[in-house]
């Protein structure tokens, strides 16, 4: 009879019993379920020939298995052996002519231990779930798979996070962007309705300017400005404007004011001299006639004499000419327009 390693001597149900009374005897032990149970824990596993080599081979799949599921845990049992019939050792194949086999069995080498490489690891499962045996390891993937699907669905929702959080940064500078634009535009908007406004505070200032001065004659054409060159005035520059018109046209007072000179006055003829409140004197030059006399509060418009072409001259025209306080010249026309009239 081929087996493993002789099995410990133990008192066996089979090897001593007693039928009617008669104690009976026999030379081999026939293994039954009720007399092999299945063992948990490591098998050892002795140097055989034939048949042994292949459940060798068996028992070290075996092993595998409960390993890859995780289940290899008893290491407190005793190794047990296990022993055929010859008739059924002697009909078997020898495990060297199974394919794939033979290669990895030698005559003169114990069978190789198995190299369990990394097994799967039984963390996360719990005892009832260790303790199915086979289903284990389907436990244990799904729980993997479990733990994967966890992890993408926290890396999905970080990934939404991260793309909502850029998104909303994004509206926001775009939000920042409007309104400075918004802010630029009405900033813009009120500058130019400040300018526009002060223009027309401006404007609004010289129409009531003009309203309160007056151009000295209504119908004119004017023939010399200040400062021109010429051997017709004795310091050799006009220094005054020239309106040309017909004799006899009234000359207004230019503002209101006091007549300070009324009379003959060598080459401008008759003259008046109009004294506005703040200084500034307006002479009017070669009248044909005066109307007003020294001392004489005037209006603005009022008539003070009559145009003519008395004095040095070569035509009828008033010579108007505007002098400070302190007696300087200064040009009429310029004058005249910061008053708001326009020559």
């Amino acid at each position: 009879m081929a087996s493993n390693k002789p099995a410990p001597e133990a008192v066996s149900p089979f090897s001593a019993d007693t039928y009617g009374g008669a104690e009976r005897s026999t030379g081999e032990w026939n293994p039954t379920a009720e007399s092999i149970r299945p063992v948990r824990g490591k098998h050892r596993v002795a140097k055989q020939r034939g048949l042994a080599r292949s459940s060798t081979v068996l028992g070290v799949g075996v092993i595998a298995a409960v390993g890859a599921g995780g289940m290899a845990t008893a290491q407190d049992k005793a190794p047990v052996s296990i022993s055929l019939p010859d008739s059924i050792v002697d009909n078997l194949p020898d495990a060297k002519s199974l394919p794939g086999v033979g290669s990895l069995m030698s005559d003169e080498a114990e069978a190789a231990p198995v190299a369990a490489a990394a097994p799967l690891t039984t963390a996360g499962l719990t005892t009832a779930e260790a303790e199915q045996g086979a289903d284990a390891g389907e436990a244990l993937r799904a729980r993997i798979l479990q733990q994967a699907e966890q992890q993408q669905a926290s890396a999905d929702a970080e990934a939404k996070a991260a793309a909502e959080k850029a998104a909303a940064e994004t509206a926001a500078a775009e939000a920042k962007k409007q309104q400075d634009e918004a802010e630029a535009e009405a900033a813009a908007k009120k500058k130019a309705a400040e300018e526009a406004a002060k223009k027309k505070a401006e404007a609004e200032r010289l129409a009531k300017l003009a309203a309160s001065f007056s151009l000295p004659t209504s119908s004119y054409t004017i023939s010399s400005t200040y400062g021109q060159s010429g051997a017709m005035w004795s310091s050799g520059q006009h220094t005054g404007l020239d309106f040309a018109g017909s004799t006899g046209a009234p000359l207004k007072a230019v503002h209101s004011g006091t007549i300070t000179s009324a009379g003959w006055s060598g080459s401008y003829g008759y003259r008046t001299v109009l004294q506005l409140d703040d200084g500034t004197e307006i002479w009017y030059a070669h009248q044909s006639s005066i109307d007003v006399s020294v001392g004489q509060k005037v209006t603005t418009g009022q008539t003070i004499g009559r145009m003519g072409a008395t004095g040095n001259v070569t035509g009828t025209h008033l010579h108007l000419e505007v002098r400070t306080a302190g007696g300087s010249a200064m040009d009429p026309l310029a004058w005249l327009n910061s008053k708001g009239l326009n020559v």
